[in-house]
């Protein structure tokens, strides 16, 4: 079984990376690598809507995905702009769900649609990314 693991990039745009296993506790993992980055990069104030999209994401992938793992990647597109993404082993892409007033899932991509200031997935060979971006304040 897959073990999780941080590594940070040593090319490319910076970023941060983990393989987690593809169970609902690595959404807190996912969290603390986010908070990581943000924190290192002097971009805090966007800490907890980052948490929101990543938890989110996250959420997807164990519920949707094939296999034991899923990879979240952290990036710093630009000097104020991060790029979340997570990366799993499905090429079905997700879908924005209009969910009843009852009822307690499918609210997830639109709060991520409402979070983030663009978001989308792309498919590879072996599955799917889902990434959302992140602006800071000048």
């Amino acid at each position: 079984m897959p073990q999780a693991t941080t590594q940070a990039r040593p090319t490319g745009p910076p970023g941060y990376s983990q393989t987690l296993l593809r169970k609902p506790e690595s959404a807190a993992a996912a969290r603390r690598l986010i908070d990581a980055a943000l924190c290192c990069w002097g971009l805090g104030e966007l800490a907890d809507d980052g948490a929101s999209i990543v938890t989110e994401l996250v959420t997807n992938a164990v519920r949707h995905a094939r296999r034991g793992s899923i990879r979240v990647v952290v990036e710093r597109i630009t000097e104020r702009t991060v790029r979340v993404a997570v990366s799993d082993f499905s090429r079905e892409l997700p879908v924005k769900c209009r969910a009843g007033d009852g009822d307690e899932e499918g609210r997830g991509l639109l709060l991520v649609a409402a979070l983030a200031s663009d978001w989308g997935t792309y498919t590879r060979r072996w599955g799917k990314v889902v990434w959302a971006d992140l602006e800071g304040c000048r």
